[in-house]
């Protein structure tokens, strides 16, 4: 490690302003803080310095979501070689299985890191700003909550307009206002719905490198899907635990989120007050449907189906938590919280034709999470008013 800091101090001329490099001046500032910690600190405006930065932090959200996603590359290979039949099923390998994913996968993670991160040098340079770190996270997250079959230039799009109209322009890292991910999303949702939804876009059909077999058009129902559609709604199984359904590529397996989960809490990234907040919000909206709720099956499915299938978990885990797009005070983000999980189900059991409801709940949220926070704290002033009177 000497050595690469040795050989950083040495080319590091180059990119300053007068070298031959220092067009790329901001590339080489963000890889030199990703590979160590800037002795540089805050001259104005920061009270309080920490020994870890927002890279370190990223980092680890990244690292957190590593089961999801190693995970999801497993079900893609699993949804592919099941839905072409049985027989082709038994004898692939776990690594046949494995390796079939990551190719269907990797092109995704590719084309968002790409087309992200090129936006954010051109923007940092532009600016004459080092690289914000923020899009570590997103590059990885938008991947992982479309669903396999998404076209490649749909998604480079929906980055891009994302980068530009929901971060960028709003002054970068730290100031957007809706969490980057969940508006790619909703861009590609509401602008290429076929290829976001419906029975066709679960389960990829093509042959990887001669792993799988090329078949047009395979139709998978989600769970979800299939109760909003068919009106039956189906029995629980460990499957829907483990993750072996059909979903979006990191939504899917209850378990690899939660080991994200409590890498996110023990660190203490993320906030364990917003995950039990939405869980519970969750159950509490889908027991009021199943007592009092219309007669249709989605508000009659139990409590526990609602929160671990489609991208309950994957939302209020790693959506819900975002420090930037989320309520701040400790009493508000109980609140926050809650209300996307009612809101997730509320969405879920009475627009049939969306029967999803995470994403549209945590962008709603978004929105007011300034206003919940406002509330709180006038309240909490209110209170310290009325202890300063009764104590004179």
């Amino acid at each position: 490690m000497k050595a690469l800091r040795n050989y950083l101090n040495r080319i590091k001329p180059n990119f300053e302003e007068g070298g031959k490099l220092h067009a790329f001046r901001s590339v080489f500032d963000g890889f030199e803080t990703f590979l160590y910690v800037p002795n540089t600190t805050s001259k104005s405006g920061a009270m309080i310095h920490d020994a870890i930065d927002s890279k370190r932090i990223m980092s680890i959200v990244v690292i957190s979501l590593m089961p999801a996603l190693l995970f999801g590359m497993y079900n893609v290979g699993y949804q592919h070689f099941k839905a072409i039949g049985s027989d082709a099923l038994l004898p692939a390998s776990f690594f046949q299985i494995f390796v079939y994913g990551l190719m269907a996968v990797l092109p995704k993670i590719l084309v968002s890191y790409i087309v992200g991160l090129g936006i954010e040098f051109i923007v940092a340079q532009w600016k004459k700003e080092e690289i914000q770190e923020g899009f570590l996270v997103s590059g990885i997250l938008i991947p992982m909550i479309i669903p396999v079959d998404c076209p490649l230039w749909i998604l480079a799009i929906a980055v891009a307009f994302s980068v530009i109209f929901v971060k960028e322009v709003f002054g970068g890292t730290g100031m957007n206002i809706f969490n980057v991910a969940l508006a790619a999303r909703i861009f590609m949702f509401f602008g290429y719905p076929t290829k976001m939804s419906g029975d066709a876009v679960w389960v990829s059909g093509d042959s990887m490198f001669g792993i799988g077999q090329q078949i047009d058009g395979l139709t998978v129902a989600t769970p979800l899907g299939a109760t909003a559609t068919t009106g039956v709604v189906p029995d629980f199984s460990m499957d829907m635990i483990y993750g072996l359904i059909p979903g979006s590529i990191g939504e899917t397996s209850v378990i690899a989120i939660a080991i994200g989960a409590i890498l996110l809490i023990w660190t203490g990234i993320a906030s364990w007050k917003i995950m039990a907040s939405v869980f519970v919000g969750g159950a509490l909206m889908a027991f009021i449907f199943n007592t009092v709720g219309p007669d249709t099956s989605m508000a009659h499915m139990p409590w526990y189906e609602h929160l671990v299938l489609g991208g309950f978990c994957f939302g209020a885990v790693f959506m819900a938590t975002d420090p930037v797009t989320a309520a701040r005070t400790e009493t508000g983000k109980y609140i926050y919280g809650l209300l996307i999980g009612m809101m997730a189900i509320i969405i879920r059991v009475l627009n049939p034709g969306y029967p999803e409801g995470m994403m549209l709940a945590i962008l709603l949220m978004n929105i007011f999470a300034p206003l919940i926070d406002y509330f709180v704290v006038q309240q909490n002033i209110k209170h310290r008013e009325k202890r300063a009177i009764c104590s004179k």
